[in-house]
C-alpha cells in the first residue's frame, strides 16, 4: 500500500472519529444543558423519556427527521436548502484543525491528533468559524420575510464586531508563542499557561465566545420575544436541526480553542493522559456556556455593539500593544 493511500486512510479516520465525537457532543449536550438549566432553576427539566430524560436527544433526533419539510411560497428555494448545509460545513472545517494531543509515533509513522495539520491553523480556524455566519444569513435573506431578515443583518454586524475582537485576543497568544501552528502555541505553554500572562485577552476571548457562538447573553438574531426565532423562523425538521448542529460545532470549536491559546490545552501531570487533560478543561467551558444561559438576561441590540467597539476593541488593543512591547524590552514576568 503506497504512502499517499496510507495517508488518505488515516486522514478519513481521524475525520470520522472526530465527526462521531462532535455528534455525541450535540446530542449530549442538548440534554445536559436542560437538566442543568432546569436545576438551576429548580426545574426538573427531562424525564420521562429514558432514565432521567437521557433517551430524550434519540427522540428529538427522530421527530425532526418524520418532520414536514416546508418551504415557504415566496422563497429563494436555493438558497433556502444550501443555508443549513453551509453553516454546519464551514463549522466542521473549523473543527478539523483542533490538536488534541501532541503526535504520536505508531508502526513508524508519526501521526498528529488533528484531521489536518496547518501550520497557520489559528487563522485559519478564525477564517472557517467567520464563514459559518454565512449560513445564518443566507437563511435569513432567502426566507423573504420580515423577522428572519432582520436577524440576518443582526448576525452580520455582531459577526464582524466580534470576530474582531475574537481575531485581536487571538493575537497575544500568537506574538507570545512566536507561531499560528496550535501545536506549538501549547508547547509554548509549558512552563506557564497563557492565562497568567494575558488574563485581559483571555476575559475578552470569553466575550468574544460567546457572541460568536451567538448564545445568551448574545443571542440576538434569534432573540425569540422579538424575532420568533431569527433566521430559523420558517425552517422545519432536519434544516432546522443542522443550524443547531451547526451552533453546537461552534461552541465546542471555539472552547477547544480557548483552552489550547490560554489553558495549556494537553499540557498537564502525567497521571493522565494529555487528550484527558485537554477534555477536562473544555468541559469547564462547556459549563460556562450552560452556565451563562441560566444567569444572564439577552442584551439591548445596542449594548452589544457598544461592548464591543467601545470597550473590548480599546482594550485588546491597547493589550496587544503592551504584550509586543514587554516582549522586545524583556521584562521579567515573562521569562
Amino acid at each position: 500500500m503506497s504512502s499517499e493511500t496510507i495517508g488518505a486512510l488515516i486522514f478519513l479516520v481521524k475525520f470520522l472519529l472526530l465527526f462521531v465525537v462532535i455528534t455525541v457532543f450535540v446530542l449530549v449536550a442538548t440534554w445536559y444543558e436542560r437538566k442543568v438549566i432546569g436545576h438551576m432553576q429548580q426545574r426538573i427539566g427531562p424525564k420521562r423519556v429514558g432514565w432521567h430524560g437521557l433517551l430524550q436527544p434519540i427522540a428529538d433526533m427522530i421527530k425532526a427527521f418524520f418532520k414536514e419539510d416546508s418551504i415557504p411560497r415566496g422563497a429563494d428555494k436555493l438558497f433556502f436548502w444550501v443555508a443549513p448545509i453551509i453553516g454546519t460545513v464551514f463549522a466542521m472545517m473549523a473543527a478539523v484543525a483542533i490538536p488534541f494531543g501532541p503526535p504520536v509515533v505508531l508502526f513508524g509513522r508519526t501521526i498528529t491528533l488533528n484531521v489536518v495539520h496547518l501550520s497557520s491553523g489559528a487563522l485559519y480556524m478564525l477564517a472557517m468559524l467567520s464563514l459559518v455566519s454565512f449560513g445564518a444569513i443566507f437563511a435569513g435573506l432567502s426566507t423573504k420575510s420580515k423577522y428572519p431578515i432582520i436577524s440576518a443583518q443582526r448576525e452580520v454586524a455582531q459577526v464582524i464586531s466580534y470576530e474582531l475582537i475574537l481575531s485581536a485576543a487571538l493575537l497575544n497568544s500568537v506574538i507570545m508563542a512566536g507561531s499560528l501552528d496550535l501545536t506549538k502555541i501549547v508547547e509554548a505553554q509549558s512552563h506557564l499557561w497563557f492565562i497568567f500572562y494575558q488574563p485581559v485577552a483571555f476575559v475578552c476571548f470569553l466575550i468574544s465566545m460567546f457572541a460568536i457562538a451567538g448564545r445568551v447573553p448574545f443571542d440576538l438574531p434569534e432573540a425569540e420575544n422579538e424575532l420568533v426565532a431569527g433566521f430559523m423562523t420558517e425552517f422545519t425538521g432536519m434544516k432546522f436541526s443542522l443550524f443547531y448542529f451547526a451552533q453546537y460545532t461552534v461552541i465546542f470549536t471555539v472552547s477547544m480553542l480557548a483552552v489550547i491559546l490560554f489553558f495549556g490545552g494537553w499540557l498537564g501531570p502525567s497521571f493522565l493522559p494529555p487528550v484527558v487533560w485537554l477534555f477536562i478543561k473544555w468541559a469547564f467551558f462547556i459549563f460556562l456556556y450552560t452556565w451563562s444561559w441560566a444567569t444572564f438576561p439577552r442584551y439591548r441590540y445596542d449594548q452589544l455593539m457598544k461592548i464591543s467597539w467601545k470597550i473590548l476593541l480599546p482594550i485588546v488593543i491597547i493589550n496587544i500593544l503592551w504584550t509586543g512591547f514587554a516582549l522586545q524590552f524583556g521584562l521579567p514576568y515573562l521569562h
